[in-house]
């Protein structure tokens, strides 16, 4: 098959903790040698396109920021479009404002809530206090929905860990915008100029990266890097079209699919 263009997730795949993984760089460097589309395509909401794009740079990876989309930038333009001027309370670790152009961001009296990325901001009182708005019929948009996130010292729980009480609890359904969510995806494919039919996804979550890209189109490969634990593999709802060791055995894939 031919291949147009090729999806990363970043966190696991490239960096664990912003520390690149082996062969990220070479990996990155050989598909824009191929002349190949690259994007980028993250739940990560503590950092801002600009911040993502930097910290790549530091590790060696020369990614331009136009390349990456993120789960904020994502959100931003749902709700410009879904809730225009409406004054919005962003519960989120890590300061994106700058991500978030046109949305009024306020503390008290929101229109719309907004869930980011889980942290320390996610408390008891926090949550209780969203609960009660859904309870006012105050939609609730999250940026994604990913139930974990891999660092240096462990396994992070993430946003989606927490959706399912507040849906029980505010008695209304929460929007997710970000991963799994297909948005990400098609937006990812016509950034690279290309349809989802033609393009690969690499991700170390099953579900929420590669079976999602498969969902609308894409080849899907899976990584043992980041947050993959071998026991996902023991019965997939859906298998992945690929597994590798890492992102490093990419290129071979490559020439495998596409000689």
């Amino acid at each position: 098959m031919s291949v147009d263009g090729v999806l990363f997730d970043i966190d696991g795949v490239l960096v664990t903790s912003w520390r690149a993984l082996p062969g990220a760089r070479a990996t990155l460097d050989a598909l824009r040698a191929r002349g190949l589309p690259r994007a980028f395509l993250t739940n990560t909401t503590s950092r801002t396109r600009r911040e993502i794009a930097a910290a790549l740079l530091s590790c060696g990876m020369d990614v331009d920021t136009g390349e990456i989309v993120t789960a904020a930038v994502l959100t931003a333009e749902y709700l410009r479009s879904t809730y225009r001027d409406a004054r919005c309370l962003l519960i989120n670790h890590g300061d994106i404002a700058e991500d978030l152009t046109g949305i009024t961001l306020v503390d008290e009296h929101p229109d719309v809530v907004v869930l980011g990325s889980a942290g320390p901001e996610f408390d008891h009182l926090t949550l209780s206090r969203v609960a009660e708005m859904m309870q006012r019929a105050v939609p609730v948009v999250a940026m994604q929905s990913g139930l974990t996130w891999a660092t240096a010292d462990g396994l992070r729980i993430d946003t989606g860990v927490y959706l399912p009480g507040l849906e029980a609890a505010g008695g209304a359904r929460v929007t997710v915008i970000g991963k799994p969510a297909p948005t990400g995806f098609t937006t990812a494919a016509a950034l690279m100029g290309t349809e989802p039919e033609h393009a690969m996804m690499i991700g170390d979550d099953l579900v929420g990266d590669v079976l999602a890209a498969q969902y609308v189109g894409y080849v899907g490969v899976l990584v043992r890097t980041g947050k993959f634990r071998p026991a996902v593999l023991d019965s997939p709802p859906v298998l992945p079209d690929h597994v590798i060791d890492s992102v490093a055995d990419l290129p071979d894939l490559l020439d495998r699919l596409d000689p």
